[in-house]
């Protein structure tokens, strides 16, 4: 058995240590509610806006089709990563690491890149993988106006036909405990069959065409910057349960080790009793 002042010292240890996750649970929960309510409020303008986009971009008969909306026979893929500048979130990074390593695995015949959106995520995925790029610092600043030249970045690319696609991987937030791995297609942009079917009823001023040049652009950076939302929110979701476990973890190995210690103080008192008692016996004889 450990001696008195091991014990001692790890029970400070873990109490430092519960002092910590428990702050930090504190802190992401505060930061968790702004995030929700962001993301929360966000959702039905973009789902709105990507739906009648692909509605109208499918009812369209033009010549000239829109750059972002060509769809090619995939050789080259753009994968866009969003993982966190920090750890301590359980698996929210190692999701996203299995995902993309997944669908390598699943589609051999295509030439995957990634473009990384957060520290984690880039310090292991650029190890093994060919990155496009990497954007560390979007997580700082998580503006549309920042969200918006990363994705005009990719659309560039998809224009120039680096790529023939664009996907997006990221974590969707559900609740606090639960975060749901997407993947999502950002380019080309391509209607759904019950969409393409329904664009004969509006008189559109001014065309179609420039209404679909207009907005097809502001969706595709719209699309993405819900993404980072989403993926914002889930972190400090994902954080705030993996410090509350960590925080009762603590707690009950500081119980065990109060337990522990209070019976190796006994069991000291004991032999130091049975001792005196013994060398009291001795000097009587």
């Amino acid at each position: 058995m450990a001696n008195l002042k091991e014990i001692r010292n790890r029970i400070a240890s873990v109490s430092s240590t519960m002092q910590i996750t428990s702050a930090m649970k504190m802190v992401s929960a505060a930061k968790l509610k702004k995030a929700q309510d962001a993301i929360t409020a966000m959702r039905p303008y973009s789902d709105k806006l990507t739906e009648l986009i692909q509605n109208l971009s499918g009812s369209i008969d033009g010549d000239t089709p829109n750059p972002y909306t060509q769809v090619r026979p995939v050789k080259k893929v753009l994968l866009v990563a969003i993982t966190s500048n920090r750890g301590l979130c359980g698996g929210f990074n190692s999701n996203i690491i299995k995902g993309i390593q997944q669908y390598i695995t699943e589609h051999p015949n295509e030439e995957v890149q990634l473009l990384t959106l957060g520290k984690k995520g880039n310090d292991i995925l650029s190890k093994n993988k060919t990155l496009f790029g990497n954007n560390n610092a979007i997580f700082d600043a998580l503006t549309y106006a920042n969200a918006a030249d990363i994705a005009q970045e990719c659309m560039d690319a998809f224009a120039n036909q680096q790529f023939d696609m664009v996907k997006v991987l990221y974590n969707r937030f559900k609740n606090a405990a639960t975060q749901i791995v997407t993947t999502e297609t950002l380019l080309p942009v391509v209607a759904t069959a019950e969409n393409s079917s329904s664009g004969g009823d509006y008189i559109f001023e001014p065309t179609q065409e420039a209404i679909v040049n207009e907005l097809l652009p502001k969706s595709i950076k719209m699309q993405l910057f819900k993404a980072l939302r989403d993926s914002f929110a889930s972190e400090h979701g994902a954080r705030m349960t993996a410090m509350h476990k960590a925080t009762d973890n603590a707690t009950e190995m500081r119980d065990q080790l109060k337990l522990t210690y209070n019976k190796a103080r006994q069991a000291a008192i004991t032999n130091e009793i049975l001792e005196i008692v013994a060398g009291a016996e001795a000097l009587n004889g």
